[in-house]
């Protein structure tokens, strides 16, 4: 049994193109492989003359002839027959894999036994063999596959787990390759990464790496129903969609059949500030957007104030005028500890999820609270947070990373359309981390890890509570299309003692050490995704 069997489906590619991608496959530097490739009823005769030519050479190529064109999913399923090996590799008919990718595969594998799907990273190739267009690709995201087919190339999948969930299946011509990614995640042991350029997508006239979607829109159609059909074997309540400007990304519209309760808590001083040319008491300006905007049946909002009840009777009145009988007030008479009045008024609260919510933001998106429980009711699911504006509509939070030892927020200050590296903000992606001036965790999780620590009274509290969360094995994950303003600093000032830093050093080391969001090939010294110089050979400067 050969250690790889690279699956290949043909139908009419260029010669010179058909040669370079089984020159590729020839020239690993790990040898036990086979070459699986069929000829999909291709009318050029070059085609079959180059296999035939090939496998009189390659005693390792297995090569297959349909007398009719079947599409791409047949003729992937007959080259799949024809494999022996331990794993498959999805190799297109003009693409090509970078000398080292058997072998780079291989001790993957290797160290990890337990692996059933690996991927690599990729870049473009053009017809001249021209190199652009790295994607460096973050770890094992299982909420940025449901957005995304960001795994694509290279994939190896474990062949006994490929052919227990059928092979390719019928009606996804063009996305076949993303349903079946789906349908072997989903049973999968392990996810590996190898994070190098170790596949070449070419691109050509006609193809979708070279015209998008105008080159296959068939084929878009076809990935939106791969997210839904794999959202209704999972149990994701949501309607997929494909976004209306970006190829290749896609939404989740929140279809929930439960309503459980959530208890949105605002720990507040009762400040104003000036928002426009007006004098804006910020709770209740956050807590009025809540109930004239959200379409959620199920919450309860408790605030947590400053001092007593008889100290905060205007600001209780008022808030009661707005929310009625949805509101909770819990006075918190000591010094200030932003943790210890979350956690105080996580106590009072009587909510199955728990919303940490800061009083300056303002709700935007109606549907905020479905589509935060829409992903944290998902299996393993820890905390989840939101996409934060700026008053001037500047990025304010699409997530936390660590560039260097210590957190920041990505492309924090970006023009709000900004779609960042390969479309990172808008995408559900997973994160080391997500803010807690909106995070939205299960109750349940919240308890097990202690809710936030009150060591870190003002700043890296979220952080922290988030790197607790992920050490019981739960996800982190950031939802773009959930929108809320952050008047950020409106109520605290931003300076960051170093003692807070020291605890969370202390705590948790380098942290992470090496964040799994963040390729190894960022610049380290951002967290804005900043590539290195790749030279057209595929060097990296």
């Amino acid at each position: 049994m050969p250690r790889f069997s690279i699956v290949t489906p043909i139908h009419d590619p260029p010669e010179p193109v058909l040669r370079a991608m089984l020159a590729s496959v020839g020239a690993q530097g790990f040898g036990d492989w086979e070459h699986c490739l069929v000829d999909d009823g291709s009318t050029a005769p070059h085609v079959r003359a180059v296999l035939d030519e090939a496998a009189v050479a390659e005693p390792r190529l297995q090569v297959g002839h349909r007398v009719a064109n079947g599409g791409i999913v047949a003729a992937s399923n007959e080259a799949l027959a024809l494999a022996t090996g331990e794993f498959v590799v999805l190799l297109d008919h003009d693409d090509e894999l970078h000398p080292d990718a058997l072998r780079r595969a291989d001790e993957a594998l290797a160290a990890t036994p337990e692996a059933d799907y690996l991927y690599t990273d990729e870049d473009r190739i053009d017809e001249a063999g021209r190199h652009s267009s790295p994607f460096f690709k973050p770890d094992w995201s299982p909420e940025r596959l449901r957005t995304q087919m960001y795994t694509a190339h290279m994939s190896v999948l474990r062949t006994a787990l490929v052919r227990e969930v059928g092979g390719f299946h019928e009606g996804f011509d063009g996305a076949q390759d993303w349903d079946l990614v789906f349908r072997v995640t989903e049973r999968a042991r392990t996810v590996v990464h190898v994070p190098e350029v170790l596949y070449h997508w070419r691109t050509l006239p006609g193809s979708t790496a070279g015209e998008g979607a105008g080159a296959k829109p068939w084929a878009y159609d076809a990935a939106t129903r791969a997210i839904q059909a794999h959202c209704d074997r999972t149990g994701v309540r949501a309607v997929a969609s494909r976004d209306a400007t970006y190829d290749g990304v896609y939404h989740l519209t929140p279809r929930l059949d439960e309503h459980p309760l959530v208890s949105i808590v605002i720990p507040t001083a009762g400040r104003s500030r000036e928002i426009g040319p007006d004098l804006v008491r910020l709770v209740t300006q956050a807590v009025a957007s809540i109930v004239e905007r959200t379409t959620y049946p199920s919450y309860e909002v408790v605030v947590v104030v400053d001092g007593t009840f008889e100290a905060n009777g205007e600001l209780v009145d008022e808030l009661r005028t707005i929310a009625g009988d949805r509101l909770a007030v819990v006075p918190f008479a000591r010094p200030f500890n932003f943790s210890q009045k979350c956690n105080v008024g996580v106590l009072a609260s009587r909510g199955e999820y728990v919303l940490l919510l800061n009083d300056d933001v303002e709700v935007v998106t109606p549907s905020w609270l479905e589509r935060l429980v829409m992903y944290a009711r998902l299996p393993g699911m820890g905390a989840v947070g939101a996409k934060l504006l700026f008053g001037d509509g500047r990025l304010q939070h699409v997530g936390l990373a660590f560039g260097g030892p210590m957190p920041a927020h990505v492309y924090r200050g970006y023009p709000g359309d900004h779609e960042g590296y390969f479309c990172t903000t808008l995408l559900a992606c997973n994160y080391v981390a997500v803010t807690g001036a909106c995070l939205l965790t299960p109750r349940a999780v919240y308890d097990a890890v202690g809710g936030l620590s009150p060591r870190l009274p003002l700043n890296f509290n979220d952080v922290d509570y988030c790197l607790k969360v992920r050490s019981l094995g739960h996800r982190v994950a950031y939802d773009p299309d959930t929108v809320l303003v952050h008047y950020e600093a409106s109520s605290r000032s931003l300076t960051v003692s170093d003692g807070e830093r020291e605890l969370l050093l202390d705590r948790w080391g380098l942290l992470p050490g090496h964040d799994p969001y963040v390729n190894p090939h960022f610049n380290r010294s951002s967290v804005d995704f900043v590539p290195p110089v790749y030279l057209s050979d595929g060097s990296v400067a």
